[in-house]
């Protein structure tokens, strides 16, 4: 929910920069669906969120150059390597020493990424640390389920997934329109889990971790990760409007995906498999914004020395 600022007039937009799982795939087999590890940017009018910062988020970052915002959030659903591979590579962190860049993490019981990716970006693992990077980086950490309130009036509900080690799901609710990231995800038996659908209910846009079919799913129980099938149950349940299947398999090429959309699409019609660099937007409507009940974590302005 988006309230108190100009910069919040204009549609919900999502462009996917990333939309493989556990590792990037490459080829002239992985063309029209794209090879980067996850990263979506989404923005409520002006104001930018990037959710998770694979390696796709090197690619938003040769896009925004030097006009990108001088501070910059970007929410992690959890911190293994395809999630936060791009982050040294991402174009503003390297530009701009007057720049902030923050990360949010919610799966750590309250403790920020900070201390895993200074274990990650250092020596030997690689060459230099983030803190000798030019913008300046900070880290929040929060609980899965807290309702995120930023300075300017920007708030991002979340909710826990069932993912090895945790995960988070966003919400982002904008001048009447919304949209979900679900990755990763691991389905509960039975489906479609009452929460989450409560959590995702009458959105325009789930983007979901759709990595395997049900046929596949036997082999890669406990992966943490879904079906399209279960994207589909979930969305219908919950009068979801749009499907984005997420996460691909880095094994399933243009072919393959193309059959999966044309079979989800048979069932329901609104559906589709999220493709590298496509952009989706949502016109605003005039509604009354939805009271968020969620306990809610202020997340504090920058301090500038």
């Amino acid at each position: 929910m988006m309230r108190g600022s100009s910069s919040f007039i204009g549609p919900l937009q999502v462009r996917f920069w990333g939309t493989r799982g556990s590792t990037a795939a490459s080829g002239p087999r992985f063309v029209e669906f794209g090879g980067h590890t996850p990263c979506v940017e989404i923005r409520c009018g002006e104001r930018l969120f990037i959710v998770d910062a694979g390696t796709g988020l090197s690619a938003l970052g040769d896009a925004l150059g030097r006009s990108a915002p001088k501070e910059i959030d970007i929410l992690l659903s959890h911190l293994h390597l395809d999630h936060v591979g791009g982050f040294p590579f991402f174009k503003p962190v390297i530009l701009d020493n007057e720049r902030v860049i923050r990360t949010y993490c919610g799966n750590l019981e309250g403790e920020t990424a900070k201390a895993a990716l200074d274990r990650l970006f250092s020596p030997p693992l690689f060459p230099i640390r983030l803190d000798q990077m030019p913008a300046r980086v900070e880290h929040q950490g929060f609980k899965a389920g807290e309702t995120l309130t930023f300075a300017d009036g920007a708030q991002v509900r979340t909710h826990p997934l069932n993912h090895p080690g945790g995960a988070t799901g966003y919400r982002f609710d904008h001048a009447g329109r919304s949209v979900c990231y679900i990755s990763d995800l691991e389905h509960s038996d039975p489906w479609p889990d009452p929460a989450l659908a409560a959590f995702v209910r009458g959105v325009d846009l789930i983007i979901y971790d759709g990595m395997f079919s049900e046929a596949q799913y036997g082999n890669c129980v406990g992966w943490g990760h879904s079906t399209w099938e279960k994207g589909v149950a979930l969305a219908q349940a919950a009068g979801v409007k749009e499907l984005a299947i997420f996460h691909l398999y880095p094994g399933h090429d243009d072919d393959y995906l193309r059959a999966t959309e044309k079979a989800m699409q048979a069932v329901m019609p609104t559906a589709f498999i999220a493709r590298e660099r496509q952009a989706l937007a949502f016109s605003p409507r005039d509604v009354e914004p939805v009271a968020v009940q969620d306990k809610a974590v202020k997340v504090p302005a920058t301090r500038r020395a």
